[in-house]
């Protein structure tokens, strides 16, 4: 017999787990966030356009450069 929770319960697992619903049930391809980047892109999302760019510049600059480091490791 197969147990299904409640959507309540099954939002306070992926809550505790930090992941989405969608995640927890496996209808997502996306990779799951903990809640610690969930909250922080919210938070980015609120800044003024400029200051998203600068961080968005920022990032991609991390991410390039790891990715050089990679491909000639």
């Amino acid at each position: 017999m197969e147990a299904i929770p409640s959507v309540d319960a099954a939002k306070k697992i992926a809550d505790a787990l930090g992941v989405s619903l969608d995640y927890l049930v496996g209808e997502t391809n996306q990779v799951s966030f903990d809640k610690r980047t969930v909250e922080r892109i919210k938070d980015l999302e609120q800044l003024e356009e400029s200051k998203k760019q600068t961080l968005y510049d920022l990032i991609d600059t991390y991410i390039r450069d790891c990715k050089t480091r990679k491909a000639y490791s």
